[in-house]
């Protein structure tokens, strides 16, 4: 009995510190930007070991997952809610309900998604950790796609056209395109429905 009580204050006081960590970092990703805070600097304004922090946290990127791992879900479920709306819409027009609704919540939590997509360099791939925000996205991606021309699934078509929608919604791409180019998320939306959903040529057109 006195174990299982001892078992209880220790998952606790796990849950205490996870929380107080999240507050610290959000604090200062507010105050300085994601990509100046480091893991140390967390662990010093929450007056905890490093070695703490790394039992609750691998990385900053997954620090920065979980401070928007709540919020996704809603994300999704609002996807779906216009997807169910607009069943039989034409997939150009979900695609932009889709990415209208990706870039709204890219511009909301930017300096999170920089932190979400801060990943090892053996992993290029956008938000390649593999968590619901790349896989559900990618899913959806797809399945528009394949409404296109059903053969893409046979043919891996449409989840290359996924994987490199996804590549241009990663930040570095996102961010040069809003402070290089100078386009806004309008824009840019309306340039990634253009690119993505053009016809494919025909035998007959392609050159040589």
């Amino acid at each position: 009995m006195q174990g299982e009580e001892e078992g209880k204050a220790i998952r606790r006081d796990a849950a205490k510190n996870r929380l107080h960590i999240l507050e610290v970092a959000s604090v200062l990703f507010s105050q300085q930007g994601v990509e100046q805070v480091s893991m140390n600097q967390i662990a010093m304004e929450a007056q905890i070991g490093s070695g703490t922090l790394y039992r609750h946290f691998r990385d900053k990127s997954e620090l920065c997952y979980a401070l928007i791992n709540d919020q996704i879900p809603f994300l999704f479920e609002d996807m779906d809610d216009f997807l169910a709306e607009h069943a039989k819409e034409p997939p150009n027009q979900k695609l932009e309900g889709v990415l209208k609704r990706f870039l709204r919540f890219r511009e909301t939590k930017r300096n999170l998604l920089f932190g979400v997509e801060e990943i090892p360099s053996k992993k290029p791939m956008a938000f390649s950790h593999q968590n619901p925000l790349f896989d559900q996205m990618h899913a959806l991606l797809m399945a528009i796609f394949q409404e296109v021309d059903p053969s893409e699934q046979a043919t891996g078509t449409s989840e290359f056209k996924a994987d490199l929608l996804m590549m241009a919604l990663r930040r570095d791409a996102y961010e040069f395109q809003r402070e290089i180019r100078g386009r806004s998320p309008d824009e840019i939306l309306q340039q990634l429905c253009q690119t993505f959903m053009a016809q494919p040529l025909t035998t007959d057109e392609r050159e040589p």
